[in-house]
């Protein structure tokens, strides 16, 4: 038979292991939850800027949870209602496009919770801050390199295909304009058009970039405007036999991109720091939250990375753009 004071030991004991056990996470979630939402998890950029949004979170004592919409605006939104229904402390979005934003700013305020944008922007809405890159300059930079390039390899006098994010989007407007700006300043005026990604796979940019090549005999360049996609690009002009032939230049970027640049196969690269556009959107909003005022608008820098350079800005480029995923 058990004594009173064996029952209490035993409950004490059974006391002490669920603090234990369960402790450190009641403590993550004490402040409540942080939520980020983006447009994919499967494209590396939102996975990397959902990983520096985690580590804010958690080292600050907060939850965290990442909800895909895969780049649907109808999932967005009713990911957003989930996490009202919550209760969440705030939302860092990333939103499917700058025209689907308002509707999840607007659900919000009316539920009371703070929202920070990372990346992509909003046609209008309210929200704390909103961390972005200044997509134009970054994408002029890409361009400048790329017809550097062309002109060092007696390409220029040929015309250059654009596969670009979403236009709905204001960083894919933004990343149109700053590149079709610079390779037009250094006197490159052939246009093989643009396509707009839907599906955001390399296996479609495959498809694009073999019709490119096909209506434009005269290509020799190529801007492919964000990581993944690329990869898709390449093996569509190495499958034409065309190595060499197609310069290309792409945006963000990706482990893969490392031993491409590194051979010139790539030539260039304008690396987003998502990992790091995560850190700051974390920060911001348990600035808000803890009674603070963030600034509106805060800026990462864009890399702008070539053959030339990639070892120079490798262990910057392992942590802030790969989140220490390699290496």
């Amino acid at each position: 038979m058990m004594t009173r004071r064996k029952l209490t030991a035993l409950a004490m004991s059974a006391l002490t292991a669920a603090t234990l056990t369960l402790g450190a996470p009641a403590l993550a979630q004490s402040k409540g939850e942080l939520v980020y939402m983006t447009p994919g998890l499967d494209l590396a950029f939102w996975r990397y800027v959902s990983e520096g949004v985690k580590s804010v979170a958690e080292t600050q004592g907060y939850g965290f949870a990442a909800l895909d919409s895969t780049n649907d605006p109808q999932t967005q939104l009713q990911n957003a209602q989930d996490a009202i229904a919550r209760g969440v402390a705030g939302i860092v979005l990333s939103p499917t496009d700058s025209s689907t934003a308002p509707a999840v700013l607007s659900l919000a305020k009316d539920a009371g919770i703070p929202v920070v944008i990372a990346d992509i922007g909003t046609d209008s809405g309210e929200f704390v801050s909103v961390i972005g890159s200044n997509n134009y300059e970054g994408a002029n930079g890409v361009g400048a390199a790329l017809a550097e390039a062309m002109k060092a390899a007696g390409k220029d006098d040929g015309s250059i295909g654009i596969v670009g994010i979403s236009q709905a989007r204001l960083n894919g407007q933004a990343r149109t304009k700053g590149f079709e700006d610079a390779v037009e300043a250094a006197g490159i005026d052939g246009k093989a058009g643009l396509q707009q990604m839907q599906a955001y796979t390399a296996d479609e940019t495959f498809k694009f970039t073999q019709d490119m090549i096909t209506a434009n005999p005269d290509m020799t360049g190529m801007f492919v405007q964000t990581d993944g996609p690329t990869l898709g690009a390449l093996r569509a002009i190495k499958a034409a036999r065309m190595d060499g032939e197609v310069l290309v230049g792409a945006f963000d970027g990706i482990p893969e991109f490392v031993p491409l640049l590194q051979s010139g196969e790539l030539v260039v690269s304008g690396m987003q720091q998502p990992y790091l556009m995560g850190v700051r959107s974390a920060e911001a909003m348990i600035e808000h939250l803890d009674g603070g005022t963030p600034q509106k608008e805060i800026t990462v820098p864009i890399l702008i990375v070539t053959s030339s350079n990639i070892e120079e800005l490798l262990p910057t480029i392992k942590e802030t753009v790969f989140a220490n995923e390699i290496d």
